[in-house]
This record gives structure tokens, C-alpha cells and sequence, in this order.
């Protein structure tokens, strides 16, 4: 037999355990696959186009002539001078059960050990006060408590000192560069962001700079830190759908002032932009409001498709497509005259047929749709169409209104505002600190509360949301978006308010979470059991969702219900909307921590009353965690 048939045969019988070696690579995800290391040190596998990343330049890849060979030490010498055949690459093992391989920067592994994070550059680099990398620690790459479900996410967070506030720009940096970079401000060390992301992890860089910050060089520096972001898509809850009624005859546009047109245009394609911009600007404020409610960041999807990405102007001007919000355009049976006729103008005095802008929605959006039984469209429309009348002083072809039955869910508003919105992204900021004033030549000022270009970007796209509230099963509130607490709207997205024509006041200097605009604690009670917002890890629902009351003894009565009692509205005579309630949710075990069967006295409850109100005659109305209420 040839010597090295010999010394390959020798080689084959050796066991797996001969080839490993004491030796390390102290290069972290960038070592090549053939590694025999000990399974008590699992590697993580990164593709090759992560190994050159943006983001990991902590330590540069080794060249794989630079690496010392594992199994040269193991081959034995072979006689006579013969040369070895090379020795192919070993087959890269398959992941086991201690394997890293999908687990994420910020989450735990599956020994309990936190993988490492990348430094701040400095003590004056951005930290984010709303999201941190040790709030993920306790969710998986499925599903956790804090996992992020909606593509654009709102952050703050604070920068540099702030026992010395300073003014400056924060940069997002994406990840892997897969959006443009945007700039935010910096106000007195605070600042608010909103950021893109992609579906799966996500490692974003925060660079924060200061003319006013002095550097040994002269130079303004920059000061980094990274923050690490799980996205899930969800597509297991029925969506939010996003429509623009368009007249049979319609021109396509909305008002603006002539500089607006000129510079941005006023045609459908704008009101798409428009649109959905507004609509990524309700998901992010309302994921943080449910977050602040101790709910996660739990929110509604909308239904997306592949298109030309305008999230980003950037996008728009290269062409990048997307997976982005939908915009469906629905063409309607009525002509602009019968859409804008005065008699069915919501804010029109003597109109009598008010509420016909929403029944011509109604049944234009059944047509499009056709919803089954037992399966409701959730839809919120715009009509484009909606025009500002100087001579009347009324607005044409608008109507704020949302409600629906069982199979249409639905909501109304005009596009009278639309000029104020922001497009994209990096418009958001200029369009809520915007103080040109409203031109009435050519746009309505919405209430007498839209006399700059700010406030009627609150006006309209709060107000829409505030529709979007009662189609979600919302009723008025006593303060929140169902009480127009929508006129603050731009405190969620900006630092600093500038002046407002509203209040006659210099706005205030730093937008804290205090003063922002909020959801009230009911509405987040039922987004949290309505069922566009409904997470997988949520678990299948009882349909039996109702609630019973049986009178058991004089001054008391019992409650049941199969999914659990959530909470218990009181609303004593004189109350036209609910100023006090009974919660019984259990935020660590949801539902299934919920009592199933209370027994209510009337003591008990009027003693939950202010002292004048607890004589009145009292009206309670219970909900249930499947949806259901009895009142």
C-alpha cells in the first residue's frame, strides 16, 4: 500500500476529539467556518455580507492567511518526502442546542450569558431613555413583552450633560445602512427620534454633535453609541386599512398654497406620500402610548405591499424600493359637485344631511372590500376631495366622523389639511415647527385652531386619529386624543414647541413625556383587547366573549365571564363620559390572570365616588377581555 493511503487511512480512524486544540481566535465573527472549538464556547455564525458591517469596525477582520491552522499540528509527517494532498475546508457543523447563531445582541443566550455591547465613544454620546438594550434582555427572537412590531419606531433619549444643557444634532445611522441617515435636534441635552427598521435585529448608531462642545483640535467631534432593536412584523391580526376616496370626475388634488404646489406638488401621488406618513406617525404614538401603559409596544399593522419607498425623499430620488403601508384609492359613484355640495358639509350650519359623507364611504368601502361575515374591515378614509369655500367659511366634501357596524368599521376626514403634513421622514420635525402662517385665501383654518402651518398639521392629523379611535371602538373621553388632546400632537415628535397662534403663547421650551399628547388609560384598555391588536404569544380567545350579571341578594349582584373580567366603567347620573372605573387586569399574567366571576355591592361602588356623586343614581357598564361588554 503507498505510504500515503497509509497515513490517510491512519488519519480517517483518528477520532473527532484528536483534532481539537487549546488554540483561540481572538477575532470576534470573523473567524472562517471550519472551527472544531468546544461546544462550551458556541461561535456565532454570521453571514459573509455581516462580516464587514458598518457597524462592527471594533476589531478588523484577519486575513485566513494570517490565521494559525487548528489540525496542521495533528497530520502526521509523511515518509519519503511525499507531499500532502491540501486539505479541503471542513464542513461548517449544523447549529446545536447551544448555538448562537440566531440569538440577538441585547437578548439573553441560551447559557445565560449577555452577549457582549459595543461602548459608548464617550460620556456625552446619546442615550436613549425609552428603549434600552436591557430591556430586551428578556424577550426571544419570537415574541417578548418588549419586542417592537411596527417598522417605524419613536425613541428619545438625552445627550452630553445635562447639568449643562446644550443644543445640537443627533444622526441615526441605520442598520447596515439600510435607510438613509437622518438628522434630529438637540434641545437643552434632550432630543426625539424616529427611526426605520428592518424586519429581525436591528444595531442603529446615535452619533451626537455640538458646535458648542469644544474639542482638543478645534474640531466639532462626534460622539457615538449604539442601541439594538428587534423587529417582528406581524401578519396574524386583521389590519388597518388606509383609503382615498376619489370623486368620478375628480382633478386629483388637494388644497395648498401656491409656494407649496410649486415646490411639492398637490396631486394624488403627494396625498398618498402624505397619507401614509401620517399613518406611520399614529402607529409610532400610539405603540409608545401602549409601552407607557405598561402593555408593551403593542399597536395595529397596516396591510403593506413592494413599492417605491417614500419614507425617505432619499429613497424617491434613487428609486430604492420598499415593503410599505398600502394606500388604497377607492373611485367613488359621486361626482365633486354631489361630494362637495354644502348641504352634507359636516361643519356647515344649516347642512341637513350631515352624516352622508360617511354613509357614501360606508358603501364605497363595502364594494372595494366585500367583508365576509364575521370577518370586519377596519378601514380609515380620507376624501381627497374636500375643499376649502372662503366665501362660506365652511369646509366642502368634510366630515369627521367614525363608527361602523359589524362587518365595516370605519372612519372620515378631509384632505383640507393635508398641505401641513410631512412627506417623509425628515420632514417630520420641519412640519411641527413650521409657523408660516395659514393663507385662508387658500386653506381652510380648521376650528380657528390651524393659524400656522404647525398647528394644522396637529389639527388634521390628529383629528383623523381621533376618528380612527372610534372605529377602533373608542368613545370621548375625559382628556386624551378622544378629548382633542390631539392640538398637542407635535410634543410627541419635537423637543421644543414653537409659538402658537392658538394659545397667543411662546410654546414651551422642552417637550417632556408630561407634556406630550396621550391616549387615555381606557382607550389603552381596549386597544389592549381589541383584535388589530393582537400579538401571537396572546394565545386563542374564548369566542365567547359576553358577560353576565345575575342579582344574587339585596344591594349586591354576580358577574361572570368565560375570558375574564377586564374593567368596570361607573358612571353616575349627570357623567356624559367615564371619569372613574374598576380594573382587574393583571399586567404580568394578562387574561389568564383576570377573575373569571366578582361579585359587586352597591356599597362598594359608591364608595369609589367623590362624595357629590354618590347619591346619584349609578350606571356601570363591564367589558370582558374577549371583546364583549354588558352595561
Amino acid at each position: 500500500m503507498p505510504s500515503f493511503l497509509k497515513d490517510l487511512r491512519d488519519l480517517r480512524r483518528r477520532s473527532k476529539g484528536s483534532f481539537k486544540t487549546s488554540d483561540t481566535n481572538g477575532s470576534s465573527g470573523n473567524t472562517s467556518s471550519n472551527d472544531g472549538g468546544s461546544d462550551d464556547q458556541p461561535q456565532v455564525n454570521q453571514s459573509s455580507s455581516t462580516l464587514n458591517s458598518f457597524f462592527d469596525k471594533q476589531s478588523p477582520p484577519t486575513t485566513l492567511s494570517s490565521q494559525k491552522s487548528r489540525s496542521s499540528g495533528h497530520l502526521p509527517r509523511l515518509s519519503n518526502g511525499t507531499k500532502t494532498p491540501p486539505l479541503t475546508t471542513d464542513r461548517p457543523r449544523l447549529p446545536s442546542s447551544h448555538s448562537q447563531r440566531y440569538s440577538l445582541v441585547g437578548t439573553n443566550g441560551q447559557n445565560g450569558d449577555m452577549p457582549k455591547q459595543i461602548p459608548a465613544t464617550s460620556p456625552l454620546a446619546p442615550r436613549v431613555v425609552s428603549v434600552s438594550d436591557g430591556s430586551w434582555a428578556s424577550c426571544t427572537f419570537a415574541v417578548g413583552r418588549h419586542s417592537v412590531h411596527q417598522k417605524v419606531l419613536l425613541i428619545y433619549g438625552e445627550a452630553a450633560d445635562l447639568q449643562r444643557p446644550t443644543d445640537g444634532t443627533l444622526n441615526v445611522v441605520h442598520h447596515c445602512d439600510g435607510f438613509p441617515q437622518t438628522q434630529w435636534p438637540v434641545c437643552d441635552s434632550h432630543w426625539k427620534a424616529l427611526v426605520h427598521l428592518q424586519p429581525g435585529p436591528n444595531k442603529l448608531r446615535l452619533d451626537f454633535s455640538s458646535p458648542k462642545i469644544s474639542s482638543p483640535n478645534g474640531q466639532v467631534q462626534v460622539h457615538s453609541s449604539w442601541i439594538n432593536i428587534n423587529f417582528l412584523p406581524l401578519i396574524s391580526s386583521p389590519p388597518l386599512q388606509l383609503c382615498i376616496l376619489v370623486a368620478k370626475d375628480s382633478p386629483e388634488t388637494f388644497d395648498a398654497v401656491p409656494d407649496r404646489i410649486q415646490k411639492e406638488g398637490n396631486g394624488l401621488d403627494t396625498a398618498i406620500r402624505k397619507f401614509r406618513m401620517a399613518a406611520y406617525l399614529w402607529q409610532a404614538f400610539t405603540a409608545e402610548q401602549m409601552n407607557r401603559n405598561g402593555f408593551g409596544r403593542r399597536c395595529y399593522r397596516y396591510e403593506e405591499e413592494w413599492q417605491l419607498g417614500t419614507l425617505s425623499w432619499k429613497d424617491m430620488s434613487v428609486g430604492q424600493m420598499r415593503n410599505e403601508a398600502k394606500i388604497h384609492v377607492i373611485r367613488l359613484n359621486k361626482t365633486v359637485k354631489e361630494i362637495q355640495d354644502l348641504d352634507i358639509a359636516q361643519q356647515y350650519g344649516p347642512a341637513k344631511k350631515k352624516g352622508d359623507l360617511f354613509s357614501i364611504a360606508s358603501d364605497a368601502v363595502r364594494a372595494y372590500f366585500a367583508p365576509r361575515p364575521g370577518q370586519p374591515q377596519y378601514v380609515s378614509c380620507l376624501y381627497l376631495d374636500a375643499h376649502w369655500d372662503k366665501k362660506v367659511g365652511t369646509v366642502r366634501g368634510h366630515a369627521a366622523l367614525g363608527g361602523g357596524d359589524e362587518t365595516i368599521k370605519l372612519a372620515i376626514f378631509g384632505s383640507h389639511a393635508m398641505q401641513s403634513y410631512p412627506t417623509h421622514i425628515e420632514e417630520v420635525v420641519p412640519a411641527f415647527t413650521d409657523c408660516t402662517k395659514t393663507d385662508t385665501n387658500y386653506v381652510a383654518n380648521d376650528c380657528n385652531e390651524s393659524g400656522s402651518s404647525w398647528e394644522a398639521a396637529n389639527i388634521g392629523i390628529g383629528a383623523h386619529l381621533h376618528e380612527t379611535g372610534h372605529l377602533l371602538g373608542c368613545p370621548h373621553q375625559e382628556s386624551g386624543v378622544m378629548l382633542r388632546d390631539y392640538v398637542r400632537l407635535n410634543r410627541t415628535f419635537t423637543s421644543r414647541e414653537p409659538y402658537s397662534t392658538r394659545t397667543k403663547q411662546q410654546g414651551i421650551r422642552l417637550c417632556m413625556p408630561k407634556d406630550e399628547c396621550a391616549w387615555h388609560r381606557l382607550d389603552v384598555l381596549r386597544f389592549r383587547f381589541h383584535p388589530c391588536f393582537a400579538l401571537p404569544t396572546d394565545g386563542a380567545m374564548n369566542p365567547d366573549g359576553s358577560v353576565h350579571v345575575w342579582t344574587v341578594e339585596s344591594g349586591s349582584a354576580l358577574v361572570t365571564a368565560t375570558t375574564g373580567i377586564a374593567w368596570i366603567e361607573l358612571y353616575p347620573e349627570g357623567d356624559d363620559v367615564c371619569h372613574h372605573w374598576i380594573e382587574y387586569i393583571d399586567k404580568s399574567t394578562g387574561p389568564a390572570g383576570t377573575p373569571r366571576q366578582i361579585t359587586l355591592t352597591e356599597k362598594d361602588l359608591r364608595e369609589r365616588l367623590p362624595e357629590e356623586k354618590r347619591k346619584r343614581k349609578l350606571k356601570l357598564k363591564i367589558f370582558s377581555c374577549g371583546g364583549g361588554d354588558h352595561e
